[in-house]
């Protein structure tokens, strides 16, 4: 089966070239798709070097730049993750075989399991088991790691989604769909340390996050 790489990027010329290049060594054939929110820096032009298809995406928004690259993935298998090197590329090709053999339709990467505090503060966690236990008092789903940004998945089980936030929320909203809908599974990874600025705002993020599973749970 084909598969596509979808990576949303902002300033991320220190690492992106090294995540394309893992992709391209775990995957033979992967098209790569860097959807860019107007970099300042090379971002662009690295990742077109590599053999990627850089789409600028002027608007921002964590599900937006997700949403755009989606739209244009041509693989029937989808991997999702940063341009920051902090989720692991020599997973891929394992994850892919599980998700081949086992008959699941969505694997998200699990951070909490191997966490160590170089990689995963203490408030980063705090917050994300806030995030997990509102999502299973709202919506019965169990998660270790609710938040996390690496997914696999079928092209054509997101197809059968509807109404995922234009946000960061949009990392929550994937899964709940994903439960509902078919199998999820979470398969524990090692976190990577971030080299460059997060885009991230913990506290920001953290309360948008929070109150966006209470009005999800309000519209259904």
């Amino acid at each position: 089966m084909n598969v596509t790489a979808v990576i949303p990027t902002i300033n991320e010329e220190g690492t992106i070239g090294s995540v394309i290049d893992g992709l391209l060594k775990s995957v033979e054939g992967i098209e790569i798709i860097v959807v860019d929110t107007d970099s300042t820096d090379r971002t662009k032009e690295i990742a077109a070097a590599k053999g990627a298809i850089v789409i600028n995406e002027s608007r921002r928004g964590y599900g937006i730049a997700y949403k755009t690259g989606l739209k244009h993935a041509k693989g029937d298998l989808i991997v999702c993750m940063d341009g920051d090197n902090t989720y692991p590329t020599d997973i891929v090709k394992p994850l892919l075989e599980i998700i081949w053999m086992d008959e699941v339709n969505f694997i998200s990467c699990d951070r909490m399991a191997l966490r160590t505090q170089h990689n995963y503060t203490s408030l980063h966690y705090i917050g994300n088991s806030i995030l997990n236990f509102t999502m299973r008092l709202l919506f019965k789903i169990t998660l270790n790691d609710s938040q996390s940004g690496m997914w696999i998945f079928y092209r054509e089980f997101y197809e059968k989604m509807k109404n995922l936030s234009n946000g960061m929320s949009f990392s929550e909203d994937i899964k709940i769909d994903a439960v509902r809908l078919g199998k999820l599974i979470e398969v524990p990874i090692k976190y990577g340390i971030r080299i460059s600025k997060p885009k991230l705002k913990t506290w920001n993020d953290g309360f948008m996050n929070l109150f966006h599973l209470f009005i999800k749970r309000i519209q259904e």
